[in-house]
This record gives C-alpha cells, sequence and structure tokens, in this order.
C-alpha cells in the first residue's frame, strides 16, 4: 500500500502521477509482449519498470 505521503504528492502532481505509472505499463507491456520489440527487451522492461519504482519512491524523500 503507498503511503499517505506518495498519495498526496501523486495527487497534487498528475503529470509526473501519469509519467511514472505510464512507464510502469509500458515497461510491463514489453514483458508482456516481448518477441515484438527486438532485441533485449526483457533488459528495456527491467530499466522502465525500476525507473517506475524509483518514481514512487521519491515523493517519500520530499521534505514538507
Amino acid at each position: 500500500m503507498l503511503s499517505k505521503k506518495t498519495e498526496q504528492y501523486f495527487k497534487q502532481h498528475p503529470a509526473y502521477n501519469a509519467t511514472v505509472h505510464a512507464l510502469g505499463g509500458i515497461g510491463i507491456g514489453i514483458l508482456i509482449t516481448y518477441p515484438l520489440v527486438g532485441t533485449h527487451p526483457v533488459r528495456w522492461a527491467v530499466v522502465l519498470l525500476i525507473l517506475a519504482l524509483l518514481g514512487h519512491l521519491y515523493p517519500l524523500t520530499q521534505g514538507k
């Protein structure tokens, strides 16, 4: 479950929220359809999923 701080941050920054979740969705999509992506699909998927995870952790580092 997301912390209240993360939820508030996502509510206040909808473009950031959309970007983080789009990266995660694209990463999952690449893993599902990996034969269509080309070379090194798992690497691309892992990179995008790590960026999405870091995007979820970023609001926790913001002081208020």
